[in-house]
């Protein structure tokens, strides 16, 4: 997501995770399980996971993104029911590699191979 916002570069979205509906404490409002995927360095919102699809959903500027639940607020909030997912953009690749042990590639919208993260390899870094 850093690399979202350069203006010199023409890059497209490469990557992201996704989480599953877990609450809904209001129709705009939708929780999902996890989600506080936090980049290294300075702390700012540009360190923080954002919302991708469904588009439209953002970050509740009194919780951000939390280690154990991550409210999403908008309108397609409304239209999110239990066990659905919502799809993230993580600001650097190590937060995916440090948490998972695998990465799913995706072509043409469908799974075309599986790759193990360092940390599915086995190794851990600091």
């Amino acid at each position: 997501m850093l690399f979202d916002h350069y203006r010199s570069l023409d890059l497209r979205p490469a990557a992201a995770f996704a989480m599953p509906v877990v609450r809904k404490p209001s129709p705009r409002i939708a929780t999902v399980l996890g989600g506080g995927y936090l980049a290294s360095g300075a702390p700012g919102k540009d360190r923080l996971p954002e919302p991708y699809l469904p588009r439209g959903l953002r970050l509740d500027p009194l919780e951000g993104a939390g280690e154990v639940q991550t409210p999403v607020l908008g309108e397609p909030a409304a239209r999110l029911g239990l066990g659905d997912r919502v799809y993230f953009r993580h600001a650097k690749a190590g937060e995916l590699c440090e948490r998972f042990a695998s990465l799913h590639l995706v072509e043409g919208g469908r799974i075309v191979d599986e790759v193990p993260t360092y940390r599915g390899e086995g190794k851990c870094f600091l």
